[in-house]
């Protein structure tokens, strides 16, 4: 498939405004030129793909496996006595909001009433509403204000529901149109950070302004409870609940890594908290505030937990804080839930899950048991009910579907739910390894291949590399990240699939992530590429018949490492990419994202940027793998022009590359299991064309 442009689109760029990038205008994302230049790349890709032997089967296969009813029924929220999900099936694509008394839920035998039909919610008022998720006032949880998005946006509507009625409340609370960020302060007032007007934004395009809105007045007169700088990431409210108390925060977030946490008083009074710009709010529990550090704090070691008396913040009184618990050298914190008194710790050794519990003692110490959930898996700790001190916690596999289970302290964990196999595991293998990157670093990495099959083999490699973000090995019908169940169609016809734990994500703790920021991101490429070469070295497979897999940052890796190492890869699957630095933080979102990559608009930081930013790098002469770009026209977080005017660069270089820019599903690009599957067939179709048949 070689694109080439045809002669009318070069008088247009001709004729464009004189610019270093002649491409600007495929930035305008509704622009009707811009549009057109995308639907006529759509259609070339498509064509060609779907044209491809079996296809179709596989299309139908991802969905039906997407589809199937047999899934984990994951709590989206559990609210005192009763559990909510959000249930989305053949019959269902954008899903069911159901709610059943925990109790039965834990049992296995849950008793499910429908809350909200968002399909038939969308069909009765024309909107394609995609679910965003809700939040309910404790302890009752009557009121819930629920989040919908036209077709899968960042930005959302909120309106207020009842969960007794299961209807919307006619005069109640509702937020239009916008990136809001909401809590409940009582049951007749709301915390309401939104676009109210003229410089009410950051330069993100986030709330800076927080405002306390009461039930029955219009929102131009809520009052201002909090005011964030423009340079800021966000301003935002929220709850949490300890026992029967309930604390509100708001959450000023300077730098997407750096942020103030305040306490709001039941009196409207706002306490700032000693906690260190760098650390992260958790949960709250006893009494007491629980965050992680991403720095060292005193003699506490990054990564640890560390709590601090509620009363005594809420007071202003000047508190030590007190360690909650320390990670080995080989493990990392990754997620954080309490109950009414056992704080729950999901961490990572060597990429492996393991859960415990911790309790609280007089005098400020704390007890730790481990939970007897199986070795060497992934697990995810998806909600805890309070006076059960109970966790609901999911156990997978790369072979091994999931399964739910409810976790008690001194108990066997009791199986919830538990998902057939959709493959005969016994079919393959799978392997940690570790790889030595340039700097002499190991980096771990999953192989999955069929037993019996010898190398060398075409191979698919997915990493990401950014933002703290591990990646867990899941079950291979999810596998790579939104991307359907591409891994195990791969890996079925005797290819290898890895997933690569580089520097950038939270495998190892904060220093794991920090060791590539700004000046320091070449690391992570090289991490990429040290992978690539081990499966060489080690016989797996050949130069020429690796491909690798990234989406968003790792769109900038991907696009990266082709520039880099045109000679190692044969193909690459870039989705939702960030790929022009030099403009990245003018583009939606992107002026979050400086504490991670630099700013460009700073010399000295563009100094470094620019030798390995993708669009900048790309060099006329060099011949290319044939990439693929998939996007969403509705991301409003990562610019659909980045992969746009990195296809158009290609194309005017006379690269092969495929494309394909989705209407709907923001950023996640799909807002339904039709799409997800739609794009496993086309990513599985154009892996063959390069990997496998292009020798």
């Amino acid at each position: 498939m070689r694109h080439i442009l045809p002669a009318a689109a070069l008088l247009l760029i001709a004729a464009a405004p004189a610019s270093d990038d002649p491409y600007l205008w495929l930035e305008e994302v509704e622009g009707e030129r811009a549009l057109n230049r995308v639907k006529e790349w759509n259609k070339e890709t498509e064509d060609l793909l779907t044209a491809y032997p079996r296809y179709e089967e596989y299309r139908v296969r991802a969905l039906s496996i997407l589809d199937d009813e047999q899934q984990i029924a994951a709590p989206e929220a559990v609210m005192g006595d009763y559990v909510t999900n959000l249930w989305r099936d053949a019959k269902n694509p954008r899903g069911i909001w159901r709610i059943s008394p925990i109790e039965a839920y834990a049992a296995g035998k849950p008793q499910w009433r429908t809350l909200i039909d968002v399909d038939a919610l969308g069909k009765q008022e024309g909107k394609s509403w995609v679910w965003h998720g809700a939040d309910c006032l404790a302890p009752d949880y009557r009121r819930c204000l629920v989040s919908l998005s036209p077709g899968g946006t960042d930005a959302d509507v909120v309106r207020e529901f009842d969960l007794q009625t299961g209807r919307f409340v006619e005069g109640g609370f509702t937020v239009p149109e916008a990136k809001s960020n909401i809590a409940w302060f009582d049951q007749d007032n709301l915390l309401v950070g939104t676009d109210f007007g003229a410089d009410s934004l950051t330069a993100s395009g986030y709330p800076r302004i927080v405002k306390l809105w009461k039930r029955g007045t219009p929102l131009t007169q809520a009052k201002t409870v909090f005011t964030g700088e423009k340079g800021d990431t966000w301003a935002a409210p929220f709850a949490a609940l300890d026992g029967d108390t309930r604390w509100t925060f708001i959450r000023r977030a300077k730098t997407f890594w750096t942020s103030d946490l305040s306490i709001l008083t039941p009196a409207g009074t706002l306490v700032k908290t000693p906690l260190p710009d760098t650390a992260e709010y958790q949960d709250v529990i006893a009494g007491r505030l629980i965050a992680k550090l991403n720095a060292p704090l005193g003699s506490f070691p990054a990564g640890a937990l560390i709590s601090y008396g509620l009363n005594d913040l809420a007071a202003g009184r000047d508190v030590p804080p007190r360690l909650v618990m320390a990670p080995s050298r080989a493990q990392a914190i990754e997620e954080v839930a309490a109950s009414d008194s056992i704080l729950w710790v999901k961490a990572l050794d060597d990429v492996s899950g393991k859960l415990f519990a911790l309790s609280p003692q007089d005098g400020g110490d704390w007890t730790s048991q481990a939970m007897p959930l199986a070795s060497n898996s992934t697990i995810k700790l998806l909600g805890t009910s309070g006076k059960r001190d109970m966790a609901l916690a999911t156990v997978e596999g790369m072979l091994t579907p999931p399964s739910l289970y409810a976790v008690r302290p001194n108990a066997a964990p009791a199986l919830v739910q538990s998902l057939p196999a959709k493959f005969d595991a016994n079919a393959f293998q799978v392997e940690q390894r570790f790889a030595t990157s340039k700097d002499g670093t190991r980096i771990p990495y999953f192989l999955v291949r069929k037993k019996g099959v010898d190398g060398p083999m075409p191979a698919l490699i997915h990493a990401y590399g950014g933002f703290r973000n591990a990646q867990t090995p899941g079950y291979l019908t999810g596998q790579p990240y939104r991307a359907g169940p591409l891994g195990l169609f791969w890996a079925e016809q005797g290819n290898a699939y890895v997933l690569a734990n580089i520097r950038g994500g939270g495998e190892y703790g904060p220093a794991w992530h920090e060791s590539v920021l700004r000046e320091n991101r070449q690391k992570s490429f090289d991490d990429l590429h040290a992978v690539a070469e081990d499966l060489i070295r080690t016989g797996v497979s050949q130069k020429g018949r690796i491909g690798i897999s990234g989406r968003s940052n790792g769109g900038v890796l991907t696009g990266a490492a082709v520039n880099q190492r045109p000679d190692l890869y044969n193909a690459a699957i870039i989705g939702s990419p960030l790929f022009d630095m030099k403009r990245y933080s003018k583009l939606l979102a992107g002026a979050s994202w400086i504490d991670e990559y630099g700013d460009p608009d700073k010399p000295e930081d563009w100094a470094f940027m620019s030798k390995y930013s993708p669009y900048q790098n790309l060099r006329k002469g060099v011949k290319y793998p044939a990439v693929l770009f998939y996007s969403s026209t509705k991301d409003d977080r990562v610019h659909p022009g980045h992969a746009r005017k990195a296809a158009a660069r290609l194309e005017e270089y006379g690269n092969r590359f495929y494309f394909h820019e989705y209407l709907e599903g923001g950023h996640s690009v799909g807002a339904d299991n039709a799409e997800d599957a739609k794009r496993a067939a086309l990513l599985l179709a154009y892996l063959n064309r390069e990997l496998v048949e292009r020798r």
